[in-house]
């Protein structure tokens, strides 16, 4: 029997999105059960249940008549969902899961269902390099001419990540680390691109938004798409893919692939580890000592600018 609602979202969800939104999203996620019915109706979809992840949507899983599987997702800011429908279209048949239907009144999608389940197939064991030529891959993929709609990355650290790191700054008790993140912070200026290296970018390349299907191939999800240089998807993958350990190897996988010089990468991994650093301790995050460690570990990769 085809299901017409899934009643409300999971509770996981609402906390999740409450955290990241405030009270104000209340109204949306009363809202989020019908927007993505009426999605499921328009392309004839069979709802299944939900997936319960995500900080910025509300996840289904539903069933075209044919059997195959698909995953409807509903932003709650349209413009996260253009931004981000943009990018797919752009990667079309790249390491991503697929765009298969859009809904822009509605801000929700259909995107391809990877590894037979939500969340993917098995994690392998060993991935780094796989990872890696799948990013490549989606930097070739991201020079093609994007939509209207995709942001710069030159306004999103001006307008976001430098304002709130100089912010943050100002008001933060830092403790043993404020030297460190006061040598990190001079260093901001000189951060430039290489227009030759302008791409979509993924920008939010994190282990949970690297997935796997049957044959073990990556997909990256979920992204937060601008347009700019590739170095800094080098050096975001560097730094968070995995806080404890293989951020070495991951930075010089990284100057091999990419063929951007270690020396260029690495100010901008200091620059996106002191950004976390300061995020985890505004939050009381446990995983502030682990962006310490690797910020620190990041100020023996030399002191070089890169311009």
């Amino acid at each position: 029997m085809t299901r017409r609602t899934l009643g409300d979202v999971p509770s996981g969800c609402r906390e999740r999105l409450l955290a990241h939104y405030g009270p104000s999203v209340e109204e949306w996620l009363d809202a989020a059960p019908r927007l993505l019915a009426e999605a499921a109706r328009r392309w004839n979809l069979s709802l299944r249940s939900y997936h319960d992840a995500g900080h910025a949507s509300a996840v289904a899983l539903a069933m075209a008549p044919d059997g195959s599987r698909v995953v409807l997702k509903a932003w709650v800011e349209p413009i996260r969902y253009r931004h981000e429908t943009a990018a797919l279209r752009v990667w079309a048949g790249g390491p991503t899961a697929n765009l298969v239907h859009a809904a822009d009144d509605l801000s929700v999608a259909a995107l391809q269902l990877v590894g037979g389940q939500a969340g993917g197939d098995e994690r392998p064991v060993r991935q780094t390099q796989a990872v890696a030529a799948a990013i490549h891959r989606l930097h070739m993929l991201g020079r093609r001419t994007p939509e209207p709609g995709v942001p710069s990355l030159a306004g999103f650290l001006h307008e976001v990540v430098l304002p709130r790191v100089h912010h943050r700054m100002g008001i933060l008790d830092l403790d043993s680390y404020e030297g460190l993140a006061r040598k990190v912070r001079h260093e901001l200026a000189d951060l430039s691109e290489v227009p030759a290296r302008t791409t979509v970018l993924h920008a939010d390349l994190y282990a949970e938004n690297v997935i796997f299907d049957v044959e073990r191939r990556p997909r990256l999800i979920d992204p937060h798409p601008v347009e700019g240089d590739a170095v800094f998807d080098w050096a975001f993958w560097s730094v968070y893919y995995d806080l404890e350990r293989g951020m070495a190897d991951r930075l010089a996988t990284a100057a091999r692939i990419s063929r951007i010089p270690v020396p260029e990468i690495t100010p901008w991994c200091r620059a996106l580890a002191l950004d976390g650093l300061l995020y985890y301790t505004e939050i009381g995050d446990p995983a502030r000592p682990k962006i310490a460690a690797v910020l620190s570990s990041l100020m023996t990769c030399g002191a070089g600018r890169y311009r």
